[in-house]
């Protein structure tokens, strides 16, 4: 079982305004809890010891929360306060402080509810370094709450994910959790770039894999999303 998450906390939260106008996005509360704090319940639950998260849009924030509600965490800082460097730029330089190979990268945009074996164990069990380099926790776009979207990825029968034909609708959607092998980090274009650029190099060499989440999973990464969420989980 991989020992090390980084969850992805230095971005602007444009999407989430106006709530994100004096507080980070991670920090949004969804039921009662932050975004931060659902996935360091998940982290929790999976046994994952260390934490590395980066930082950038009122990053003392998320700072001073970490050193309230994480320490039964190893947590490492990731700091991008002097340039954001988007999800591909923000591995990159937070990969020196990752020593687990392969690791676990999560947005804090997302919540979600297993029904049986926890989703990171599954996981953590279905990779297979001689096949994949990305394995990508997916959803049906049928159980995708609350998501704007028209589904990221095709998933074939051999569990490889694929994007071609053009911006199609497509069956199921990314949760924003995902394992990835630390040789797929690596080249960058620049400084300031997407996670995509690694995708695009592992779906192009059969080596970027999903698994389908068996459980609920809901989209707040927008405002009006958060009401939707919260009468959904009310509603068991």
């Amino acid at each position: 079982m991989p020992g090390t998450a980084m969850i992805m906390a230095a971005g602007r939260g444009t999407r989430m305004m106006p709530l994100t106008m004096h507080r980070p996005k991670p920090l949004v509360e969804v039921a009662g809890t932050t975004l931060l704090d659902h996935v360091l319940d998940l982290l929790r639950g999976a046994g994952i010891g260390r934490i590395v998260v980066n930082v950038h849009y009122l990053a003392d924030q998320i700072e001073a929360h970490l050193a309230a509600n994480a320490d039964d965490f190893d947590v490492a800082i990731s700091d991008e306060r002097a340039l954001l460097r988007d999800t591909g730029g923000g591995l990159i330089k937070a990969l020196p402080l990752i020593p687990d190979d392969p690791f676990f990268c999560i947005n804090a945009d997302n919540w979600f509810a297993d029904t049986s074996e926890h989703a990171l164990h599954r996981m953590a069990a279905a990779w297979d370094p001689a096949l994949m380099d990305v394995l990508m926790l997916v959803v049906p776009m049928a159980m995708a709450g609350n998501t704007q979207g028209q589904g990221d990825f095709d998933l074939a029968d051999d569990g490889r994910l694929s994007r071609e034909g053009g911006k199609r609708p497509r069956p199921y959607v990314w949760t924003g959790i995902q394992l990835l092998a630390q040789k797929i980090v690596t080249d960058p274009p620049s400084d300031i770039f997407s996670t995509n650029v690694f995708w695009d190099r592992a779906i192009a060499e059969g080596r970027c894999h999903g698994l389908v989440h068996d459980g609920q999973w809901f989209d707040v990464g927008y405002p009006e999303a958060i009401a939707m969420t919260q009468a959904a989980i009310a509603g068991g």
